[in-house]
């Protein structure tokens, strides 16, 4: 088993929740009392936050890449980025790291790929509906993306900030979640990624009552990094098809 670094805290929530997913992957698939080794450094989430807003990505990439540079020189031999969001500068954290990253959009598209859907809704941060680094990975593996109209992107970015960050599930939230994936179902999305590491807290993609399927990144993320754990040293993280 290979060890993997973690850039966690963005926020705890869902870092505790992919934590716990890798761990039980791991007992899963090798059985007995094999947990999965693991590396984390949890920033504190106010921090980048801050910078996120004032649009200050270079400073989180360096803030993060460094984060990342500390896990390779505490014994990681891989790097996963706990967030969707952080992605936007994963070519950067992945440089100033020195580590081989496992990238999160390319595990879900794999997922969706192998279902055939070419047409995904998204919910996510604002940051990642709005801006080009998801979408256009996600163009690049062969899958047009769908998200909210303005008003409802924005209640989708605040549920995630000012809630599930925070550790508040609300019932009134899930409905409204649930109404945004109806609406991008009618619009033609054959499936809805839950496109925040957080999301899965409130919507369950196993339990929840949605017109289309629902693949959690987060899941998916610990998949694909459980994958390269176990496979051959020689292997790289795991890329879809893309030609990178």
């Amino acid at each position: 088993m290979r060890t993997l670094g973690i850039l966690g805290g963005m926020s705890w929530e869902s870092s505790a929740h992919l934590y716990k997913l890798l761990n039980q992957g791991m007992a899963a698939r090798q059985g007995g009392l094999h947990s999965a080794r693991l590396i984390l450094h949890s920033v504190d989430f106010a921090e980048i936050e801050a910078l996120q807003r004032s649009a200050d990505w270079a400073d989180a990439a360096t803030l993060l890449g460094r984060a990342g540079a500390g896990l390779k020189a505490a014994g990681a031999e891989g790097l996963l980025i706990a967030t969707n969001t952080m992605h936007k500068v994963a070519d950067e954290i992945e440089a100033l790291s020195g580590l081989p990253l496992i990238h999160i959009v390319d595990g879900t598209a794999a997922a969706l790929r192998a279902v055939g859907v070419e047409r995904a809704g998204l919910l996510a941060t604002a940051y990642t509906m709005e801006q080009d680094f998801y979408r256009g990975r996600m163009a690049r593996h062969g899958i047009e993306l769908l998200t909210p109209d303005a008003s409802g992107r924005a209640e989708v970015h605040r549920i995630i900030y000012e809630e599930l960050c925070l550790g508040r599930i609300v019932d009134a939230s899930r409905r409204f979640y649930e109404q945004q994936v109806a609406a991008l179902a009618a619009a033609g999305a054959q499936a809805v990624i839950l496109g925040c590491t957080e999301v899965c807290l409130l919507l369950d993609p196993v339990t929840a009552s949605t017109p289309v399927p629902l693949f959690d990144s987060t899941s998916l993320h610990a998949q694909a990094a459980l994958d390269w754990m176990l496979a051959a040293p020689q292997s790289k993280p795991p890329v879809g098809d893309l030609n990178l």
